[in-house]
């Protein structure tokens, strides 16, 4: 099943905010990079939320996309964790990394919005 790689990442965005991810960004570069079309940078305030928030996106892309990563780094200290699907990345770090590497500037050239979850 082929799922778009903005509704991939809008799926990957509400299974980070089921684990209350905190600042929820979904940045479009693919005008701007040939790495992805869609990071997604987010945090969890501990390695226990950080690794959930992981489990999550995983758990909901499989099931939903039938799609597993292509490369998870990160899991083991869980400061900041990875999710590589090719046309999505998913960035989850702890504050103090999400401060100190500052991906949001990196990518400032891309598309950037918060993830904001639809009151139904």
């Amino acid at each position: 099943m082929y799922m778009d790689s903005e509704v991939l990442a809008e799926l990957a965005a509400e299974a980070c905010d089921d684990r209350k991810a905190k600042n929820i960004k979904l940045i479009k570069v693919d005008e701007v990079s040939t790495l992805t079309d869609w990071i997604i940078i987010t945090e969890g305030l501990s390695d226990v939320q950080v690794k959930a928030i992981i489990s999550s996106v995983e758990n909901r892309l499989k099931s939903e996309a039938n799609r597993l990563p292509l490369r998870k780094e990160g899991l083991n200290e869980a400061k900041w964790a990875l999710l590589d699907y090719g046309e999505l990345i998913v960035h989850v770090l702890q504050p103090q990394q999400r401060e100190y590497y500052d991906l949001e500037a990196f990518w400032s050239h891309g598309i950037c919005r918060k993830f904001s979850h639809s009151v139904t």
